[in-house]
């Protein structure tokens, strides 16, 4: 038997987190002296402890490593929890790299001058236009792919000639902005008549009056350039008309980097 103050040298575990597993039941001591409460530790138990401190290297939680010392009975089981935490771990790189992308951003548009302004913005018509158009809801705004997806799948027997200029674009429909389920209608202008599909429909779209900005970036950057049409409109007088929409001119299908995709986000307006 070892006394905790041994234990905890031979484990690198300190007294005191000691005392916690032995609150929360991850690690209890071997023996409990009732007349003094000290703690003693058989040398077994210095496994569980190396487990316990690989597991938290791994980013598990103590609730979860209790769970994982309990249930797993066998190198399948420890697997299991593995690799969802693995899972877990490259979700949040992707995220971290989200991140990492938009101070990047942030820091550029400090250097010069952090004026909002920087973004063009233009008052225009996009012309009357016949398109190919998939409306649905999706999970999300990043999983646009699906509607494109649809799109190419579902007439590329019918030959589509793109007209020019071609105009692939997304509008969005909810009211505001949303987390999930998002209402997105995708649209890329053809030339010639085509039969609709399931998904895919073919209709004229109206003029419409615009106030756009065009940026060369990653979408990191549309809530500046959002801000920038919105002072636009308001300091020249006019007024939203309509849902808004992004005009692809090199998207993420045109080039893996994202700092040579070019978007245009543009908003209806009409003159208060």
């Amino acid at each position: 038997m070892l006394k905790i103050g041994d234990f905890s040298k031979l484990s690198r575990i300190s007294i005191r987190m000691l005392r916690h597993y032995d609150e929360i039941g991850l690690m209890e001591p071997r023996v409990v002296d009732p007349a003094t409460g000290y703690r003693y530790y058989g040398e077994d138990q210095l496994s569980v402890a190396g487990q316990i401190q690989s597991l938290k290297s791994m980013g598990f939680g103590l609730t979860v490593i209790r769970e994982i010392l309990n249930c797993c009975g066998g190198p399948e089981e420890m697997e299991k929890f593995l690799r969802v935490k693995k899972k877990e771990l490259e979700d949040q790189l992707g995220d971290i790299g989200t991140k990492l992308q938009l101070l990047d951003n942030t820091i550029e548009w400090i250097r010069e001058d952090g004026n909002m302004m920087d973004y063009q913005v233009t008052l225009k018509t996009l012309p009357e236009r016949y398109v190919a158009s998939v409306r649905k809801v999706i999970p999300a705004y990043d999983q646009e792919h699906i509607l494109w997806g649809i799109l190419h799948g579902e007439t590329g027997s019918q030959n589509l000639q793109m007209a020019s200029p071609v105009y692939g674009l997304a509008v969005f429909h909810d009211e505001g902005y949303k987390e999930q389920d998002v209402d997105v209608e995708i649209q890329i202008s053809v030339a010639g008549t085509y039969k609709d599909t399931e998904h895919v429909k073919f209709k004229t779209v109206p003029p419409v009056l615009i106030a756009s900005a065009t940026y060369q970036g990653s979408y990191a950057q549309i809530t500046r350039v959002n801000e920038a049409v919105a002072r636009w409109i308001h300091d020249n007088g006019y007024e939203y008309d309509g849902a808004s929409f992004c005009i692809y001119h090199v998207s993420p299908h045109d080039t893996s980097d994202p700092e040579k995709m070019v978007t245009e986000v543009c908003y209806p307006v009409r003159k208060k």
